[in-house]
């Protein structure tokens, strides 16, 4: 694609590496075919290939966007099954991420949704105040009918039931069980931790039952995810920059493996994070330090020996529905897949599983239209194959596809876990 930016925004680093990636667009269209936006709207705009041209123009007049085109990008789910369709290697995840920042810098949007992105920036990647939100709408879902359409689908949103504080929240070493083969960290993340920490506690069993020493370290959060997705940079950087810290500090003093990531959502951004500091020299060497390491769960256990064929599980027919954040983001999909079918379980996938369901961070809040639509077509896709269970590796889709489904919806290492001598999965019992 063709680009005319002037030699002055040339100058700007990031300026240069997002023209790089539009020229590298050839118009093909290939990724049309995969994008959830253009399969279900039809409409260019709404495709990858239609958001870059929005983009490029949007980049090359600087300046406020059109508010046409907030509206397309922002429909933008950052799925990235376009960038496993694409033949020419377009960069897409990166050139949206500028886009995000360009409009969040010089666009002002209307007063309601500038409050709810704030308050989605400020409430999420902490647990303490995501909690007390959840009480809050808990306490008024009586009301969720009389509120206008974001804010009811977020109140009907809200679990009925909270569970207890997750243990692996708290910083603390978890020595493992039999002589030690590794330690690791484990990122405990921020709403996984609320909504559902046995996922946290199945990964942390699961792995000290294979000889591996899990430290959940001091000072390490959120990741980042939810303000950068939002196009918050600083707040981004800022989670990130304590995750770096905390994990080099655990790195220099205990040594470490690994750093196990339990949502893929999170482990995405966290092998991001060499690219994320790329222009700040006091910070990039320690990312890439810290991006090396991290591993999805399932990664990680396919790495020290994957799992046995005997299972303590019932045989169950699982359908796996691959997170896009862990095919298209990390380029992980045979692992998940390889250790239930080693654990004993029947695994189906279904005929669309490189599309999005829909929940892709805070995406179902801001877009709830499209993302129940799409819940419906993946739920629909799902429960053709007929399973006893669906199992996913990111609590988001977790969260999104069970409200559209009577089908228990686990996570992977909660079915791996059991399978290995641990309790069922609080779905199953």
């Amino acid at each position: 694609m063709q680009t005319g930016f002037t030699e002055a925004q040339r100058a700007d680093p990031k300026t240069r590496e997002a023209e790089g990636i539009i020229r590298t667009c050839v118009h093909c269209g290939f990724c049309q075919a995969t994008c959830p936006t253009y399969v279900l709207l039809g409409d260019e705009l709404d495709s990858p290939r239609g958001r870059i041209y929005l983009i490029k123009e949007m980049l090359e007049q600087g300046g406020p966007p059109a508010p046409s085109t907030v509206k397309h990008i922002d429909r933008c789910l950052s799925c990235l099954s376009c960038v496993t369709t694409c033949p020419s290697g377009v960069d897409y995840m990166h050139l949206i991420d500028q886009a995000r920042a360009h409009i969040e810098t010089h666009h002002r949007r209307p007063w309601p949704d500038r409050v709810l992105r704030g308050l989605l920036a400020a409430i999420l990647p902490r647990p303490g105040r995501f909690r007390a939100a959840i009480r809050l709408a808990q306490a008024f879902r009586f009301a969720a009918p009389l509120l206008p359409g974001r804010l009811r689908g977020m109140a009907d949103m809200a679990p009925k039931a909270l569970p207890k504080p997750d243990p692996a929240a708290i910083p603390a070493v978890f020595p493992a069980v039999g002589e030690r083969r590794a330690r690791v960290a484990l990122l405990a993340g921020c709403a996984q931790t609320v909504v559902a920490p046995e996922i946290n506690t199945a990964a942390i069993q699961l792995l000290i039952r294979k000889g591996v020493e899990v430290v959940v370290t001091k000072g390490a959060g959120c990741c980042g995810a939810l303000p950068h997705h939002l196009g918050k940079e600083a707040p981004s950087k800022a989670f990130a920059r304590a995750n770096i810290e905390a994990w080099t500090t655990e790195l220099e003093s205990g040594g470490l493996d690994a750093i196990v990531v339990t949502a893929s959502g999170c482990g995405t951004q966290v092998k991001d994070y060499a690219h994320m500091f790329r222009d700040e020299p006091a910070w990039a060497r320690r990312a890439e330090r810290i991006s090396a390491l991290a591993r999805d769960v399932s990664e990680y256990v396919v790495e020290i020996g994957g799992m046995r064929a005997a299972t303590s599980a019932r045989p169950l027919r699982v359908a796996y529905h691959s997170a896009c954040s862990l095919q298209h983001g990390q380029k992980v999909r045979a692992a998940p897949v390889e250790l239930l079918r080693s654990a004993g379980f029947e695994v189906v996938e279904s005929a669309e599983s490189h599309l999005c369901c829909g929940s892709a961070g805070t995406y179902n809040l801001l877009q709830p239209e499209i993302a129940g639509r799409l819940r419906e077509r993946k739920v629909g896709a799902l429960e053709a194959v007929r399973p006893d269970v669906i199992a996913t590796g990111n609590v988001g889709c977790l969260t999104q596809i069970a409200g559209g489904t009577r089908v228990p919806v686990v996570h992977t290492v909660e079915l791996l876990n059991w399978a290995a001598g641990g309790p069922a999965p609080r779905g199953l019992l």
